[in-house]
């Protein structure tokens, strides 16, 4: 029998040897010793160690309640105790139809199917072959629009054609050749504003821009897909007020189907239960993921308009049918822990007690914009990027091999604090369960972070 510490050494080891971590350059991650979390509890996260840590970044943007919420635990023990999984192709399933039903009470207005998958690149992948499909064979639709336009700076997920709608170099550019061609449109990063504008003495330059290219390309776009209010992996870039929904009419006058990615910023995150309501934008199809299950297990759905639905249906023969599916699509303990992850915002008033925490939050990020090496503060809701800078007055980013993010959240955990940057932009994204405490906790290391990695002074 082992004991614990060479139980914890043997974790360590087989860690490196056998895993391969996402988005983590392994030869850098060789030279650090592993966290390797064990528990959860609440909004805190426990190491083989025992050492507890707040999950910063509610376990990468998803956890929503907080670790072993009682009634999302008992959701899936209830289920187990019934099936875990049975296919959705051609049958269905319990959880599936009452999750589905109450995804379409809680979601923009006109938006009536559930198409279910288990990641937020599948949704996203999902709404733009459903998109396309529905083009080549509905009676409303247009053979001739085979092409997406999508933003600078987005991020739609990992599969081929999430990546082609995608504009993150860093993440994209290996897969170039690999990709399908699809049509660009800046987005409104107003820090570093690509039309060398200021808002809000730009005018919207962004959305001429914008405007123009739907209106061109209106012919052969069959649709055009944006991350509402925040594009969340270019490092919280947060839309000026009435952009979305310019967008949204944009599309309506030029015919072109709108594709909301909600995985991110979708449950809660922004403020509001989807971040289209902040300006009454309903969409044609809106992919959701992350939230969806309240950070428990796999779950995604993309939801469209009825009358995109039945732009597929059709005899046998007509093969009209939309060709897609996942083995554990609508699987049924993903899908009772989502219904009772929305269950719990309408008993807990999850939306109604965050607004109070946004505004502690919002207080206590303002000395944040005072540190010399601060560019910018970026806050929506409970989606928070801080863009550090080598050099203040000129915006000039730090050198790449510097790590300058990656310096800061590893300092952060001396302060008891998992968070993950994105390139050299900190963020901070906790469950919304999170308490005002919690909240000034993680504040605190944050901070504290920051100075000590770009100004040299730790906290006394």
């Amino acid at each position: 029998m082992k004991t614990t510490d060479e139980r914890n050494r043997q974790l360590e080891i087989d860690d490196k040897k056998y895993l391969w971590h996402p988005f983590t350059q392994m030869q850098d991650y060789m030279r650090e010793r592993p966290l390797i979390i064990e528990e959860g509890d609440g909004c805190l996260l426990k190491d083989i160690y025992g050492n507890e840590y707040i999950d910063g970044v509610s376990s990468l943007w998803a956890n929503v309640h907080g670790h072993r919420k009682e009634k999302l635990d008992i959701a899936v023990r209830n289920q187990l105790s019934k099936i875990a999984h049975s296919t959705l192709l051609g049958l269905s399933n319990i959880p599936a139809i009452e999750c589905a039903k109450k995804l379409i009470e809680i979601a923009p207005d006109g938006l009536t199917r559930v198409f279910y998958s288990d990641s937020g690149s599948t949704a996203v992948e999902i709404a733009l072959k459903i998109a396309f499909q529905y083009h080549q064979q509905a009676d409303t639709g247009d053979p001739k629009k085979t092409k997406f336009i999508s933003l600078t700076n987005a991020y739609h997920g990992d599969t081929i054609g999430s990546v082609s709608v995608g504009g993150i170099d860093l993440f994209h550019a290996t897969y170039k050749s690999l990709l399908f061609y699809s049509i660009k449109a800046q987005s409104p990063y107003c820090y570093r504003c690509p039309f060398g504008r200021s808002y809000p003495q730009c005018d919207f330059e962004c959305l001429k821009e914008m405007e123009e290219i739907i209106k061109t390309h209106s012919h052969e776009a069959a649709a055009l897909v944006i991350e509402p209010i925040v594009q969340g992996a270019a490092g919280i870039l947060v839309q000026p007020p009435g952009y979305l929904k310019k967008v949204r009419e944009l599309c309506t006058k030029y015919n072109v189907i709108m594709i909301a990615d909600e995985v991110a910023v979708g449950f809660g995150k922004t403020g509001r239960m989807f971040a289209c309501e902040h300006e009454g934008v309903a969409p044609d199809i809106m992919a959701i993921a992350k939230g969806i299950s309240g950070g428990y297990l796999p779950l995604a759905a993309t939801l469209t308009r009825e009358e995109i639905y039945e732009g597929f249906l059709g005899e046998q023969e007509e093969l009209k049918t939309f060709f897609h599916g996942h083995t554990y699509t609508g699987n049924p303990l993903a899908c009772a822990v989502s219904l009772a992850n929305m269950e719990v915002f309408e008993e807990e008033h999850t939306l109604e007690n965050l607004q109070e925490k946004i505004e502690c939050l919002k207080e206590r990020l303002q000395p944040f914009a005072a540190l010399p090496h601060v560019g910018e503060v970026r806050q929506r809701g409970f989606m928070v990027g801080i863009e550090l800078v080598a050099d203040k007055t000129s915006k000039e980013p730090y050198l790449p091999e510097e790590r300058i993010g990656h310096k800061v959240i590893m300092e952060a955990r001396k302060h008891g604090v998992i968070i993950r940057p994105l390139s050299d932009v900190i963020v901070l994204m906790p469950p919304l369960g999170i308490s005002i405490d919690g909240l000034n906790r993680l504040c605190d290391a944050a901070y504290n972070s920051i100075r000590a990695i770009t100004e040299g002074k730790p906290a006394a």
